[in-house]
């Protein structure tokens, strides 16, 4: 029997099912610079560890009350896969805030599923396109978005040093144009 992968704004349900989720990832690769796109480049391994973001769902839910900031979440027979979180950036790209897919859940289109949803919103909202942000050391997600057709378009090397000094982390921004 086949699982069934649904994609639809989060309900009351998110926050409870949040918490029986993992969407902490191994780090086992950085991106190497220089970064000049439209791809991501080289790649060297690292000494593997885990990363987490730490997203909050009640901060998640109340942006999404805010109009123009929508929050998907992706089912997989009625069990929170993952999650999206979009808004409409200054320039009027749609810009995904947060996206996260379970531990248990990789590997069975839930990403896909999730941008598709937010490409279908962005495109009804006649916005040009999608930029999001991500960093040098989650390279999993990188190739995601490389192969879904997004663009590397820039780099900050010194976005998250003040967070962490001494981190090796650069920000990554990634455009996907419908224009």
């Amino acid at each position: 029997m086949s699982a069934t992968l649904t994609v639809g704004p989060a309900d009351d349900r998110f926050a409870a099912d949040f918490a029986g989720c993992d969407f902490s990832f191994e780090v086992t690769s950085e991106a190497l610079p220089p970064f000049t796109g439209p791809g991501l480049g080289a790649v060297t391994p690292v000494d593997v560890y885990t990363k987490a973001y730490g997203s909050d769902p009640r901060e998640l839910l109340d942006a999404s009350a805010e109009p123009d900031a929508p929050l998907f979440v992706a089912r997989i027979d009625g069990r929170l896969a993952g999650y999206m979180a979009l808004s409409k950036a200054w320039n009027g790209f749609a810009e995904v805030d947060d996206i996260a897919v379970d531990k248990d859940a990789r590997r069975a289109g839930v990403a896909k599923a999730l941008m598709d949803q937010a490409v279908s919103w962005a495109k009804e909202q006649d916005l040009p396109g999608i930029r999001l942000e991500t960093q040098s050391n989650n390279v999993a997600a990188c190739r995601f978005y490389e192969r879904y057709g997004f663009e590397l378009s820039g780099y900050d090397r010194h976005l998250y040093s003040a967070l962490k000094p001494g981190t090796r982390e650069i920000a990554l921004y990634w455009s996907l144009r419908f224009v």
